[in-house]
């Protein structure tokens, strides 16, 4: 495999990754404010929160590029702006489905959104975590990584608790 072709894929995952990361924050911020009365209505307003950062991301993007270029970006530009960062929203697809499991198993509404902010904080701790593991940094780097990534989770637990 060539140089440039490694640089392009660790490219794509490292966006991928950051996309990931942007999403659990997103829909715990849905999470947090939501107003919603049942599990579905939280549910679709964190989707269709996501989905819209994820166009108009995509969509600034496009314009970046136009603007820089000085021209109409070409069809296959657009077409790889359309079909990455999906991560965004599929990120969050584990906080969710603990958000039903918990509700499901009988829980308040508000203590299964407490559920999925928990798993959201896990998930980002973990994320700094193997951050650590890849950075080649020594235990407590790696420690120090994942509670700085988990304390957006934890600020959005924190704040969700004082809210309601």
């Amino acid at each position: 495999m060539t140089r440039s072709i490694w640089v392009r894929m660790r490219q794509k995952d490292e966006e991928a990754t950051a996309s990931g990361i942007y999403g659990l924050i997103v829909s715990a911020a849905v999470m947090v404010t939501s107003h919603a009365e049942t599990v579905i209505e939280v549910e679709i307003a964190v989707l269709v929160t996501l989905t819209v950062y994820w166009l108009a991301e995509r969509f600034a993007r496009i314009v970046a590029e136009r603007i820089h270029e000085g021209q109409r970006p070409p069809w296959h530009t657009i077409r790889r702006q359309l079909t990455t960062g999906w991560e965004m929203i599929t990120a969050s697809g584990i906080p969710l489905i603990v958000l039903i499991a918990v509700r499901l198993g009988g829980a308040e509404l508000s203590t299964a959104v407490l559920a999925g902010l928990l798993c959201t904080t896990l998930l980002l701790c973990l994320a700094g975590w193997l951050m650590g593991s890849n950075g080649r940094l020594r235990t407590m780097e790696r420690v120090a990584a994942a509670l700085v990534a988990g304390s957006f989770g934890a600020v959005l637990v924190i704040l969700k608790t004082l809210l309601h």
